[in-house]
């Protein structure tokens, strides 16, 4: 097999499987600008019908109603969310990210949660069963103000209930300093003299038209699910379509991702939960959770807690929230080689402070600790392309009976002791490295709007000038020009000519920090290669 044949077989399997992992994954979502969080009525907002409940497990009956009562928004400000709340249901109908703008410098935030439209994405919680508070409609929750600001290090906004039923529920939602986390409880408390019975639901509703993303930037956009035996799968809108997502799982968690963050329902870890979804209207997917029956007794108090989760994918974070709640942060097929890649990626920046430069030597690092494969991928080819006039004899002699050339062939490659696949195998051992931190470069929320120097000044944008695109393209030809072709067929010739120009066209719609990383690979491996070749011309070796 010829060197430059190989390289050519690499880098279209490369490109084919970018091409294939974006026709597997929903489209990126686009960036909406933040609502207002002014008071409003729970009419001006796209309410949720009472069909949008799930059916209490214990007896199998949906109870629900429609309720004709309405509610207020109540906005909550804290140092990380700006979220807005529905009475009529106790519902998070819009959420803001403080620390994260829309665009590097703008005062526009990015929102996670938005309440109404072909935009629609909002998270829905509440009590069903025998007696719960949204068997019979959605309740509205009475509140003490308009709107709340976390002052101290925790903030709880109270939503009241007194139901007809004799339960008496408080609805509250606590807020952290610093935290994309809340936490969701439900305090009830039974004033009459017979046991009541109600059970916990938690669902994203989130619409599905919203459909925009990149041929070439594979981001998953749609729903994940964890239970006991397999604590993370992906769940996309058209798994929704052709089947109904029904588990019962101890712990367990669901959520739905978009590029860089995460929204995530998570039920108590120590109970049996039963996770669905559902498609409404044919335009809106719904993935969620119910818990345990809970049964209170007379005059007795009881508090149900879940948590929900709306921000970054910080992968600690998320690790300390629920098992495999990290995983969301997606790096393919290749997560547990990423993992590693992304952790010492942060010790690099610790030390550095600076994510293009950590880039930088992360590369230098990882290039350098499989250089012994790269000094056997170069020997390798320059071997072969020694035993290029003893092939073309060989072609000269045999002509067109492939029988005896494919004889001749290897009888000379054992001759010579020569490897015809001794240029391809070091490559391939190198690729999962090199994909893996691909996937650590375009998952990573830390590289958000992360500056490195001079015009760049956002690694998860494209280069505005496109610098290092066009100096990606020039290491590749210089790559390319490296190793001499020895294959003799013109189309074959033209599409090694060509692919340099071809993976250009690739970077100038990249990220800058993957930019960044491949050509710091290529001006690393051009260095390796003049050492090697240098080191083998001095044992007399060929290598032209």
């Amino acid at each position: 097999m010829e060197s430059q044949r190989s390289f050519l077989l690499i880098g279209l399997a490369m490109v084919g499987f970018l091409l294939w992992q974006q026709w597997q994954l929903d489209y990126g979502p686009q960036q909406i600008a933040p609502i207002t969080t002014s008071v409003q009525t729970s009419t001006d907002l796209d309410m949720p019908s009472t069909d949008d409940l799930p059916a209490p497990s214990s007896d199998g009956q949906n109870m629900i109603a429609s309720s004709t009562s309405g509610g207020k928004i109540v906005s909550v400000i804290t140092d990380t969310l700006i979220l807005s709340i529905d009475t009529k249901g106790g519902d998070v109908v819009s959420a803001n990210l403080v620390k994260f703008p829309i665009e590097q410098g703008s005062e526009e935030l990015y929102s996670l949660l938005r309440p109404s439209g072909d935009k629609l994405f909002i998270a829905q919680s509440g009590l069903i069963g025998r007696d719960g508070t949204d068997s019979k409609g959605r309740p509205t929750y009475e509140i003490a103000k308009d709107s709340y600001k976390l002052e101290g290090e925790t903030l709880t906004v109270p939503l009241r209930l007194t139901t007809p039923g004799g339960l008496q529920v408080t609805k509250n939602f606590t807020f952290t300093r610093g935290s994309h986390k809340v936490d969701v409880s439900y305090v009830i408390k039974n004033n009459t003299s017979d046991p009541k019975q109600v059970q916990q639901f938690a669902q994203l509703k989130q619409s599905m038209l919203e459909q925009e993303g990149s041929m070439f930037m594979p981001i998953y956009r749609g729903g994940a699910y964890s239970i006991e035996e397999d604590i993370y799968e992906k769940y996309t809108f058209d798994d929704m379509q052709d089947s109904k997502l029904k588990e019962t799982t101890p712990a367990g968690w669901v959520a739905m991702i978009e590029h860089y963050f995460v929204s995530a329902w998570v039920p108590p870890q120590d109970e049996k939960n039963n996770l669905f979804s559902r498609i409404l209207q044919q335009t809106n997917g719904v993935i969620g959770f119910t818990g345990q029956t809970k049964t209170i007794q007379a005059g007795e108090i009881a508090q149900i807690n879940n948590i929900l989760y709306l921000g970054p994918k910080d992968q600690d974070t998320l690790a300390d929230i629920a098992k495999g709640l990290d995983l969301t942060v997606d790096y393919g097929f290749l997560w547990m080689i990423s993992k590693y890649l992304f952790k010492f990626l942060q010790v690099i920046q610790s030390f550095v402070g600076n994510w293009g430069f950590s880039i930088i030597i992360i590369t230098v690092v990882v290039k350098g600790l499989m250089y012994p494969l790269t000094k056997k991928q170069y020997e390798s080819m320059a071997k072969m392309r020694a035993l290029k006039p003893k092939m073309d004899a060989l072609k000269e002699r045999y002509g067109d009976d492939k029988q005896k050339m494919q004889k001749a062939m290897m009888e000379m490659y054992k001759k010579d002791k020569v490897n015809p696949m001794g240029g391809c195998f070091p490559l391939l051992l190198q690729m999962p490295i090199f994909l893996a931190l691909y996937w650590v470069l375009l998952e990573s929320v830390e590289l958000r709007h992360a500056d490195f120097i001079f015009w760049i000044t956002d690694l998860s944008a494209k280069d505005p000038f496109f610098v290092l695109p066009v100096l990606t393209g020039v290491s590749m030809y210089l790559l390319q020009k490296l190793q001499p072709m020895t294959m003799t067929d013109p189309m074959q010739q033209k599409i090694m000519q060509f692919m340099p120009v071809a993976m250009s066209l690739f970077f100038f719609i990249f990220p800058a920090g993957l930019v960044l990383y491949w050509l710091i690979s290529n001006l690393i491996t051009l260095v390796q290669a003049k050492i090697i070749y240098a080191s083998m011309e001095k044992r007399g070796l060929q290598t032209k």
